[in-house]
């Protein structure tokens, strides 16, 4: 009689790139995406990680760079919104533009209809699933994919989480908690 392997857990993370840029940046650091792609594969056995992203055409490059590193890149197009500053993706780490003071519209790609859409789609190919987001919008995924048996863990940007998470506390991840283990470090500022 021949013994079955067990089948090969597949583990997906799902990550809104706004909320965990702009919630590490709140905390005075910024990722490295490189590092962050390696935890996520050596931590959780992440097999695919999509990374949703407001689309703006100034950063092909860093698409292309976190494509490199395994993310699976989707792009959202993105509308000018004035009144409200602030970057919407995660930021290039060699890019440190100088100079233009003037007061840019902010750039609003909201990733969270395809971040669930995603989630949705792809239920029958991962056995577990991890959100990387503090936001509330994604509590009825969660609850979804907990209901499922599905929801591995939700990965936080820092402590100000949406309190509709709370009740996942046993799964929440708090990133900032592992910046020594996670954060850039420009070697060429020496």
């Amino acid at each position: 009689m021949r013994r079955r392997r067990p089948k090969k857990q597949n583990v997906y993370a799902f990550i809104d790139s706004q909320n965990l840029n702009l919630g590490i940046q709140r905390m005075g650091w910024k990722m490295d995406w490189r590092k962050f792609r390696q935890f996520l594969l050596d931590k959780y056995g992440v097999t695919q990680a999509y990374m949703f992203i407001g689309y703006i055409s100034e950063n092909e490059a860093l698409y292309e760079y976190m494509h490199e590193l395994g993310f699976l890149v989707v792009l959202k197009p993105t509308l000018e919104v004035s009144g409200k500053p602030g970057p919407m993706v995660p930021t290039d780490q060699a890019a440190g533009k100088e100079g233009d003071d003037r007061e840019k519209p902010a750039v609003k790609g909201n990733v969270d209809a395809e971040l669930v859409l995603y989630a949705m789609k792809e239920l029958p190919n991962y056995s577990q699933a991890i959100i990387v987001s503090g936001d509330g919008d994604f509590f009825s995924l969660a609850e979804y994919l907990e209901e499922q048996g599905k929801l591995a863990n939700i990965l936080t940007p820092n402590w100000q989480y949406s309190s509709l998470l709370k009740q996942f506390e046993s799964k929440i991840v708090r990133l900032d908690q592992l910046r020594k283990q996670l954060s850039y470090h420009d070697r060429r500022k020496k």
